[in-house]
C-alpha cells in the first residue's frame, strides 16, 4: 500500500476518484496479455489531462515511487506487470481526438484513444491511418505507440513509428517536454519523437501524439495461396517482393494453425496444406488488378496447388478476420497460449519455421506458426498449461533456442511484440554488451531513479547464448 502521505498528494492532483487502492482495483491492473506474469501493484490512478500526469510524477519522483503507464494491457511481454510494485497509471480518460488537420493531413490524439475507433472516424473523413495491431479493436494509440505496434500492413505500410510525427510526453521528474510536430522534415537535433516510440514507458509518459494521415487506396483485392511445401510458399514470398510488388499484407499460416483456424471460423481451408499465404493488394484499381495477376502467376509458377481470389468484399474481409483471429483460435485448445514474435529476413522464413517445428519436436511442446511472411515477423504460438510445470519448462526450453535460431539466421528476438521482461534476458544477444551500455545511459539520461516501468527491457542478468548447430 502506498504511504498515505503520498496517497493524499495524488488525491490532491487527482481528487478522490482518481486515486484507487481496493483489492478488485490492485488485481486487475496486476497482469496484462502476457501469461504468467502477474504483480500487484500498490495503487491506480486515472489521469484526465497532461497537467494531472506531471502533478503525479513530481509527487511519485520525490518520495521515489515507480510507476507503469498502461492503456488496455493487451502487450505480450509483460510490458505493464508492475513488478516492483508502486503505482499503475491506466490512461483511458485521456481518450479524445484532440484535432484532425486536413490542411496538414495529420490528427492530434491522446494516448487512452482507442486504436479501433480512431482509424474508423479518420477513415469516415475519407483519410487512412495505416497501422493495423491484431489488438487494435482492444487497444490504445498510447500503447500501440509505447510498443511501437505493427500489423498485418506493415510490409507496405510501415509499423506505428512511420506515423509518429510529434508527442507530448512527462519526463520521471514531472517536467513536460514536445517533441516533432506537424512537419514532414524536421532535423533539429536528435530524434526524440523516434526515441520515445517503443521505449516501452521506460523513458517518459506519452499524453499527446501528433499522427500522419495519408489518403485512403482506391481499390483492393484479397487472395489465398495454397500449397503442400513450405518452402514453396516461402520462395513465393521472396518471389513477389523481387518482381517489385510491395503487398498491402502477405501472410503465412503453417498446417497446425490453418486446422485451428478453420475449425474456428468455419472457411472450408483445405487441411492437407503445409501453408496458405494470405495476400491483400491495395491502391489504384488498374494497378492492383495488374498486381494481382501477376502475384497470382508466381504463386502457381512457385507449385501453389490452388490460388483464390476473394470475389466481393465481404469475402474478403472473412479472410482478414480469420487471419486476425489465429491467437484467439488457437487460444481455445488449451489454458495457457504463449504468442511469441522472432523476426528474420523474409528469404529465411522457410528456414526458421523448419525451425520453429524441429524445436517443438525436440522439446515435445505444441507450437503453431503464423505471422507477416512479407516482413519476416513470425509468430511462434506455443499451447501450453500454466499448471503443469515440467511442460511451461520446456516450452520456455523451446523458445530460447527459436530466439537464438533467428538470431543465427540474421533475425532478432522480438519484431513488434516488445522487450518487457519476456525477451529482457535475451536482449543482449541481439544488440551486444556496448548496444547495452549505450541504451542503459539513454534511460539513465531519461530517467536517473529508474522510476518509469522499471525491471522492464534491462534484465537483472543476460541469459548465456549457447549457439547452437545444425547440420
Amino acid at each position: 500500500m502506498l504511504p498515505d502521505v503520498v496517497k493524499r498528494e495524488l488525491e490532491a492532483v487527482l481528487g478522490a476518484g482518481g486515486v484507487k487502492d481496493d483489492p478488485q482495483s490492485l488485481v486487475t491492473h496486476s497482469y496484462d496479455g502476457t501469461p504468467m506474469q502477474q504483480a500487484l501493484p500498490d495503487a491506480v490512478v486515472y489521469p484526465e489531462n497532461t497537467e494531472q500526469v506531471s502533478g503525479v510524477m513530481k509527487a511519485l519522483s520525490r518520495h521515489k515511487i515507480p510507476l507503469v503507464s498502461r492503456g488496455s494491457g493487451t502487450n505480450l511481454c509483460g510490458g505493464t506487470v508492475p513488478v516492483n510494485g508502486g503505482v499503475v497509471m491506466v490512461m483511458h480518460r485521456m481518450n479524445r481526438i484532440l484535432e484532425v488537420d486536413m490542411e496538414n493531413l495529420t490528427a492530434t490524439v491522446q494516448p487512452g484513444l482507442n486504436t479501433k475507433q480512431f482509424a474508423t472516424h479518420i477513415e469516415s473523413l475519407g483519410l487512412f491511418y495505416p497501422p493495423d495491431p491484431s489488438s487494435m479493436a482492444v487497444s490504445t494509440l498510447g500503447g500501440n505507440i509505447a510498443e511501437n505496434s505493427g500489423g498485418l500492413r506493415g510490409l507496405k505500410y510501415g509499423t506505428t513509428k512511420d506515423y509518429v510525427i510529434g508527442l507530448e510526453a512527462v519526463l520521471a521528474s514531472g517536467e513536460i517536454i514536445r517533441t516533432g510536430g506537424k512537419l514532414m522534415k524536421d532535423v533539429a537535433g536528435y530524434d526524440l519523437t523516434k526515441l520515445l516510440v517503443g521505449s516501452e514507458g521506460t523513458l517518459a509518459v506519452i499524453t499527446e501524439a501528433t499522427l500522419k494521415l495519408i489518403p485512403p487506396p482506391k481499390a483492393k483485392k484479397t487472395m489465398l495461396a495454397m500449397y503442400q511445401d513450405l518452402y514453396d510458399a516461402a520462395r513465393t514470398v521472396s518471389k513477389i517482393i523481387e518482381n517489385r510488388i510491395i503487398p498491402a499484407t502477405l501472410e503465412i499460416l503453417d498446417n497446425p494453425t490453418i486446422r485451428v483456424v478453420d475449425d474456428f471460423a468455419k472457411l472450408g481451408l483445405p487441411l492437407d496444406m503445409a501453408a496458405i499465404l494470405l495476400i491483400e493488394q491495395d491502391g489504384d484499381p488498374e494497378t492492383v488488378e495488374r498486381d494481382i495477376r501477376v502475384i497470382e502467376q508466381i504463386c502457381l509458377d512457385e507449385k501453389a496447388v490452388r490460388v483464390e481470389v476473394a470475389k466481393s468484399e465481404a469475402e474478403a474481409l472473412k479472410l482478414l478476420t480469420a487471419r486476425r483471429s489465429a491467437f484467439t483460435a488457437l487460444a481455445r485448445l488449451r489454458p495457457t497460449t504463449i504468442l511469441e514474435d522472432a523476426t528474420v529476413p523474409r528469404s529465411k522464413i522457410a528456414d526458421m519455421v523448419v525451425e520453429i517445428n524441429r524445436i517443438a519436436k525436440k522439446h515435445n511442446v505444441t507450437i503453431c506458426t503464423f505471422g507477416h511472411a512479407g516482413d519476416g515477423n513470425l509468430h511462434p504460438t506455443a499451447t501450453t498449461d500454466a499448471r503443469d510445470q515440467d511442460e511451461v519448462h520446456r516450452v520456455e526450453a523451446a523458445f530460447e533456442e527459436i530466439f537464438e535460431a533467428a538470431i543465427r539466421l540474421g533475425g532478432t528476438i522480438t519484431g513488434e511484440h516488445g522487450v518487457g521482461i519476456v525477451k529482457a534476458p535475451f536482449l543482449e544477444w541481439k544488440v551486444g554488451e556496448t548496444g547495452m551500455a549505450v541504451m542503459k545511459a539513454i534511460k539513465a539520461a531519461f530517467d536517473p531513479d529508474n522510476l518509469l516501468n522499471p525491471g522492464k527491457v534491462f534484465a537483472k542478468s543476460a541469459r548465456k547464448r549457447v549457439v547452437i548447430e545444425h547440420g
